[in-house]
């Protein structure tokens, strides 16, 4: 499941300044930089900052840069963090598709002008939600581009559907309620500012019902991606997905959840699992938490001098 949270305050601040094609803007925002990836007609904007081991942050469907700045900031601490945002979200320009295939190659993208950037070696992959499930796709068919793979509350290979017949009313309402706060959230900040909002996201409730429904599909076959990955791999799973409420659907979709990571677990022992004890909005509500298991994560490079 993909939800957005509007918690997590402060934006990308004014005065940013973006490159064109992977070319480093000027400085700005207390030593952060800025430039943008343009791929399949679309403007990413990437954001640059703090120093250590290199670090890309892939969001989630529904999240953005803005949304996911109090973890961004507790990661730049000890990383050079790379974070961008999606089509249709935050800065980014809209797109006329948002398939999985569709923001996999956004991600892509990214990482490419990452690698041409000669780091002193290859980038930690965090992905949260969405995001685990690209990282997944994209390490799985590029084994050597990163040093290790951190999956936040995605990239679950369920054994079953996670959206069923019974639970699409549920999910359509939700997100339509969702594509109207975001519609009006775009109006309000472009009445205040006169600019677009760092936290919009354009897509509309059909959009993001069709995504969510693909994610289904994609993970049905997931194990088959884990079996080509090498690298050092490390899940942190939210304990209660969808919250502690004991309804039917509810208690399913949150044993479903423990259950997908269980089967991963059990098929490839070296996957390390970490739960917290939150719900999928686990990267604003603990982002200490999550920072702190980040931070202790080991990449190859890492485990070949111990």
């Amino acid at each position: 499941m993909t939800t957005r949270d509007s918690a997590g305050g402060g934006s990308i601040g004014p005065g940013r300044s973006y490159g064109d094609g992977g070319e480093l803007g000027t400085r700005a925002d207390g030593g952060v930089r800025h430039f943008t990836v343009h791929h399949d007609g679309v403007a990413i904007p990437v954001s640059r900052g703090g120093r250590g081991r290199p670090l890309v942050l892939c969001p989630g469907l529904s999240s953005t840069q803005a949304d996911l700045h109090e973890l961004i900031g507790l990661l730049r601490r000890d990383h050079d963090v790379f974070s961008f945002d999606f089509r249709g979200h935050g800065l980014a320009s809209p797109a006329d598709r948002y398939s999985f295939d569709a923001f996999l190659g956004d991600l892509a993208a990214v990482l490419t002008e990452v690698e041409r950037l000669e780091l002193p070696s290859a980038p930690l992959l965090v992905g949260y939600s969405l995001g685990a499930d690209l990282a997944v796709h994209h390490v799985s068919e590029h084994p050597d581009g990163v040093a290790g793979l951190v999956l936040v509350d995605g990239a679950n290979p369920l054994p079953e559907p996670f959206i069923t017949d019974a639970d699409l009313a549920d999910f359509r309402a939700m997100w339509e309620e969702q594509a109207a706060r975001y519609a009006r959230e775009r109006t309000e900040q472009t009445e205040r500012t006169g600019d677009d909002a760092a936290r919009q996201v354009v897509l509309t409730a059909r959009e993001i019902l069709d995504l969510n429904l693909e994610i289904d599909v994609v993970r049905s076959a997931l194990l088959d991606r884990y079996r080509q990955i090498d690298c050092p791999l490390t899940m942190i799973m939210s304990s209660s997905l969808v919250g502690d409420r004991t309804n039917g659907r509810a208690s399913r979709h949150n044993q479903l959840w423990r259950a997908g990571v269980e089967r991963l677990v059990r098929e490839r022992p070296q996957v390390s699992a970490c739960w917290v004890d939150a719900d999928h909005r686990l990267v604003f509500t603990h982002a200490p938490d999550i920072a702190r298991i980040i931070r202790s994560v080991r990449t190859a490079a890492d485990r070949a001098h111990h």
